[in-house]
């Protein structure tokens, strides 16, 4: 069965992203928003964001609250922050694979991969 999820790591202070709010949104249309949540200790989400009949080929859009995290992490941000919230769009093609989108984000910059 397909799925979909997502880690955060904390390049900046070399560690899990906890606490992080998460959003996935359909990036066709009106862009509905599909799932919220929040990352655990680990930096991951407990539940996947998709999976079963709400996984479906098309494109999508996960938006990353990294400014709330860093401000809760005491680093001293600019206002506004250069990095606010990151965007990642992306496409799922086969609904029953797994896709995992991780960040790795520091104030500063991020980046991304399929992962396993």
């Amino acid at each position: 069965m397909g799925r979909l999820s997502t880690h955060i790591l904390d390049t900046a202070q070399g560690k899990p992203a906890a606490g992080v709010r998460v959003e996935l949104f359909r990036d066709e249309g009106a862009g509905e928003r599909l799932a919220e949540r929040i990352t655990n200790a680990d930096g991951r989400c407990e539940e996947p964001l998709l999976t079963g009949e709400a996984m479906a080929a098309g494109r999508y859009r996960l938006v990353f609250h990294i400014g709330e995290y860093f401000r809760a992490q005491g680093l001293p941000l600019a206002d506004p922050a250069f990095l606010e919230r990151v965007p990642i769009a992306f496409g799922i093609a086969d609904a029953n694979a797994h896709y995992h989108v991780p960040l790795l984000a520091s104030p500063w910059g991020y980046t991304t991969y399929r992962g396993s």
